[in-house]
């Protein structure tokens, strides 16, 4: 066979030129080399969004996973709530996830209002 007789017939992912390497990628090289740094971006992807959640720490996630849903009475407070739900040692982080947990912007209740009361 001579050389160009070589050059003309498929040799898998690359062809012949006259460039100084010698070789270029054909059709299907490039979309193997597409589809291989497709598949590594993938993987790569999914092991950082897999890393970015390690080290959280579950233990506050579960301990006010459960909510007991309260309706405030005439006269009732966020401070009263709390302190009926709990022995006084950690009242104000109570109240500020009642807070947070109602989106409340206030401290302000009416009555009638029902308010989900995180259970520990």
């Amino acid at each position: 066979m001579s050389a160009t007789a070589i050059s003309s017939v498929n040799q898998g992912f690359f062809t012949h030129s006259t460039n100084p390497s010698g070789l270029h990628l054909n059709r299907r090289g490039r979309l193997a080399r597409s589809l291989v740094l497709a598949s590594l971006t993938v993987v790569l992807v999914a092991a950082f969004a897999f890393k970015a959640g390690a080290g959280t720490d579950l233990s506050r996630a579960k301990e006010t996973s459960t909510f007991l849903t309260v309706t405030v009475a005439p006269g009732e407070t966020l401070w009263s709530i709390a302190g009926a739900l709990t022995d006084g040692a950690d009242l104000r982080s109570l109240v500020d996830e009642i807070v947070s947990v109602n989106s409340l912007e206030s401290f302000d209740l009416q009555a009638g209002q029902k308010l989900r009361v995180p259970v520990r």
